[in-house]
């Protein structure tokens, strides 16, 4: 009798296995205008905005530039100070606050860097030790909260015979106002497969209550949201914005405006890019 009854099952069982698992449709894209690009020498890891200015971030320097003649206020070199990797920044209340981390050295080490927008002064500085993977990003959400990105790689660097962390490691995580880590999520394998060996590199919470990730390189951003049930960040859209990619910021005094910036290679000079985003396109 149980022999009959496993036979009986075979041929359902197998007809379940030989089902190819079914792949996950893209989301749509959401429309997008190029509004400028402009050279920006120190444009090479991310850009902040507010009002008035934009600030160029460089690996150790943070450059201030008058948004309306692109022209250079002022500009810091915090290498002296212990300033290593600084990767994006988010200029919030007359702050400006900055992911740094130690990449590419072994272990990672990440902290958070707050400066004086109108000064430029290092005013506060928060460690993360060795954590989640290097902090490439912080911005602060619509309803208050704090949130950033920890980035692993793929890349073998010169110091370890190994992958930097594997990419599918990558975490988007929510702080306390302690800056103590809250919440962690991961990322859409489909997104992260878009990083090559590298991660993701920006982020910033749009107007819309969403948050847009972008990749090391790719000209697009990802629109996501915290998911109702589990751990993996919700891919709504994908948006082109005029970048290569690395961080970008909303400009919240222009609420559809978005800041990202344009690596140079070979002979080009770094730029800013400022593109703005149809927010309603995915309801049309």
């Amino acid at each position: 009798m149980f022999a009959k009854a496993l036979w009986a099952a075979l041929p359902l069982a197998a007809t379940m296995i030989a089902v190819p698992a079914l792949a996950q449709e893209e989301p749509p894209a959401m429309q997008s205008e190029a509004l400028e690009a402009f050279e920006i020498p120190e444009a090479n890891q991310g850009i902040g905005v507010d009002a008035e200015h934009s600030y160029a971030i460089d690996n150790t320097v943070i450059a201030k530039y008058s948004k309306d003649t692109h022209e250079l206020v002022e500009s810091v070199d915090y290498e002296d100070m212990g300033a290593i990797h600084f990767d994006s920044a988010a200029v919030i209340d007359g702050r400006i606050y900055v992911a740094h981390s130690n990449y590419s050295t072994w272990p990672m080490t990440s902290s958070l860097e707050i400066f004086d927008a109108e000064t430029l002064d290092h005013l506060e500085s928060y460690s993360f030790g060795i954590q989640l993977g290097s902090f490439t990003w912080v911005d602060q959400a619509p309803d208050g909260s704090w949130w950033g990105g920890f980035a692993n790689y793929n890349r073998v660097f010169d110091k370890s015979p190994v992958a930097y962390g594997n990419k599918f490691n990558t975490q988007v995580v929510r702080f306390t106002p302690e800056w103590e880590i809250a919440e962690q999520y991961v990322i859409p394998d489909e997104i992260v497969e878009k990083f090559d060996d590298m991660s993701n590199s920006g982020g910033s919470w749009g107007p819309d209550g969403n948050l847009y990730l972008t990749g090391h390189d790719p000209a697009e951003a990802y629109v996501m949201q915290v998911p109702e049930i589990g751990s993996t960040l919700r891919w709504l859209a994908t948006v082109l914005v005029d970048i290569r990619g690395q961080g970008i910021a909303w400009d919240r005094s222009q609420p559809d405006v978005l800041y990202g910036i344009i690596r140079g290679e070979g002979d080009e000079e770094n730029r800013v890019s400022v593109t703005r985003v149809v927010l309603d396109s995915l309801e049309q």
